[in-house]
């Protein structure tokens, strides 16, 4: 992992962790126990398929970073699609409170993804390569320079 990328899973994490702290600790106050375990399984649920989902980005883009667009409007898409449907699996679940679990992985989720965009606008990415600065003197000297066909 890049260390830009790194940087900016450290962000999204950062923005997300104390907001799902949070939710978790109001679910639990609001709805008791079943609240608690709705919260956790609505943080881990964020943190499985985000993290899951920014670490599939980057194996993706690694060698082809022309595709990091695309590659990552469908990684969206199926994270959301993801969370939709384990939020109809487990809608009449007796397991834990869907309502703290559907709140407590909205904000978290929406947490994930504003701290992604900020440390990204905040990162400084070089998305060409830098041509070498060569001087006029050492163009001079380069173009003097008789070349040999004989590759001496």
């Amino acid at each position: 992992m890049l260390s830009n990328d790194a940087r900016i899973l450290r962000g999204a994490a950062s923005a997300a962790v104390p907001v799902g702290v949070v939710a978790v600790l109001v679910s639990a106050l609001v709805a008791g126990e079943k609240g608690l375990i709705g919260g956790l399984v609505g943080v881990a649920v964020v943190a499985v398929f985000f993290g899951g989902g920014f670490a599939a980005l980057m194996r993706l883009t690694r060698d082809r970073p022309q595709v990091l667009m695309l590659a990552g409007m469908l990684i969206y898409t199926v994270q959301i699609l993801l969370v939709g449907v384990f939020i109809i699996v487990f809608r009449n679940t007796t397991l834990f409170n869907p309502r703290a679990f559907a709140l407590t992985l909205l904000v978290t989720a929406l947490a994930w993804v504003g701290g992604q965009v900020v440390y990204t606008m905040r990162t400084k990415m070089l998305y060409v390569e830098p041509q070498p600065q060569v001087s006029a003197k050492e163009r001079k000297e380069q173009q003097a320079k008789p070349e040999s066909r004989d590759g001496t």
